[in-house]
């Protein structure tokens, strides 16, 4: 069996280019790893690659549902286990890119869901609780006794909310702090590109301006009339509620601009505070050749 290859990390640090030179040089395909770019019609506000910038290499995960629905890291283990079962079948090695942590974690370990038990009655409760006042009053619950875990979690993955909540009203600790065991699921290297911080956030401020100027905000428009609904999950991407509001005439454009530059490098940083504790992972100069550093590593 192959070893797989990942290529993690930060937002706008070139994943996607340093994937497709080594679907190249492998003769591989490439299994997309973003919470965002599995929806169809988000494609400028998520820099989801263009079949120009895939290069005639395959990838899967991208645009495999409508922007109406709502998708889980179970669901996406689901679909790409088949994928990374018959890549490795033909005796090549997968190659996962992106930046979402579970998505990657999903399909290399096996998560162990830790000692503590499971209370039916908490959690029907807050089912009801979440009906009645929404997922974002759960999630603000959540924020409120566990801000770490939180900040990991997306506001409508309510399961995943529930058991942060859970964990905590059983044991009087946080999620955040209880020791969960990860056994590996398959052999991998993992590698992501280690740039100075203004570097990055020059670079990160820069691809929103172009984004927009490529015609983001028409995207976004696009996607309200085909009646996709602001508290949608596609939506809490980073930027489309901005430029919602900006539509709505509840900011400028200026406003928008920098909300959407501020929260982007607020999300990289979360990314390379979460790959910072990655079992086996290579960081690396921008600048390495890739395929020469991979070849090495396996």
């Amino acid at each position: 069996m192959k070893k797989t290859i990942v290529i993690c990390g930060a937002t706008a640090t070139g994943k996607t280019e340093h994937a497709v030179v080594l679907g190249k040089y492998f003769d591989t395909a490439v299994i997309s790893a973003d919470s965002q770019l599995i929806y169809k019609g988000l494609n400028i506000g998520t820099a989801k690659p263009t079949l120009a910038e895939m290069e005639n290499i395959q990838h899967y995960m991208i645009d495999i549902i409508e922007p109406n629905l709502s998708f889980s890291v179970a669901e996406y283990t689901t679909m790409a286990e088949p994928i990374i079962a018959n890549i490795e079948a033909q005796e090549k090695p997968p190659i996962l890119c992106g930046g979402t942590g579970f998505y990657i974690q999903s399909l290399l370990f096996k998560r162990s869901l830790g000692t503590v038990g499971r209370d039916n009655q908490f959690r029907k409760y807050y089912q009801e609780l979440a009906k009645l006042k929404g997922n974002t009053y759960l999630f603000e619950e959540l924020k409120k006794v566990d801000i770490q875990t939180a900040e990991k979690l997306h506001v409508n993955d309510v399961n995943r909310v529930i058991r942060a909540l859970e964990i905590y009203a059983l044991t009087g600790k946080k999620k955040s702090e209880q020791v969960e065991g990860f056994s590996p699921k398959r052999e991998y290297i993992a590698i992501a590109f280690d740039y100075d911080r203004d570097t990055l956030y020059t670079k990160i401020n820069q691809r929103v301006r172009n984004m927009l100027k490529l015609g983001w905000i028409d995207e976004v428009q696009q996607l309200l009339k085909q009646g996709v609904m602001p508290d949608m999950q596609s939506m809490q991407a980073i930027g489309y509620k901005e430029v919602i509001s900006y539509l709505s005439n509840c900011i400028g454009y200026n406003e928008m601009l920098e909300l959407i530059q501020r929260k982007t490098r607020n999300y990289a940083k979360r990314q390379i505070t979460f790959f910072k504790k990655f079992p086996n992972l290579t960081w690396i100069s921008p600048n390495t050749n890739i395929v020469k550093k991979v070849k090495e590593l396996l």
